[in-house]
């Protein structure tokens, strides 16, 4: 691997660390107030989700010494997904918080439905 491929890799880590960094402080900031719950769309999920795979293609192809640039994207690419990974549980949370509003929503359309239909017949 050239050195402008590693110092491509490095430019391309540090990039997806800031998109990262500014995903996870748009879910909950650093540090997050207490008691405060992340929201999540869906949107930022698949955003996410595309950055940590691009970041993993990235850090297969990476090799695993040489470049300090590179060595201090990984360092600072590790600090985020740890991060991710303490606020999994919070987000968790907030889907099955969502999940079960959804489902009360569903529900309620559904009776509504049903007394329309009902009435409809009653005339």
């Amino acid at each position: 691997m050239t050195l402008t491929t590693t110092s491509q890799l490095a430019q391309d880590l540090e990039e997806t660390n800031s998109r990262l960094r500014t995903l996870l402080d748009r879910l909950l900031p650093s540090p997050a107030p207490a008691g405060v719950r992340p929201v999540v769309t869906s949107e930022q999920m698949a955003e996410l989700l595309s950055v940590l795979m691009r970041a993993g293609a990235w850090l297969k192809e990476s090799p695993r010494d040489g470049d300090p640039a590179l060595v201090r994207a990984r360092a600072r690419y590790r600090v985020l997904v740890e991060r991710l990974r303490s606020l999994l549980p919070l987000i968790h949370q907030a889907l099955l918080s969502e999940r079960a509003r959804l489902e009360g929503e569903r529900l309620r359309v559904a009776t509504a439905e049903q007394w329309v239909r009902r009435s409809r017949e009653t005339f």
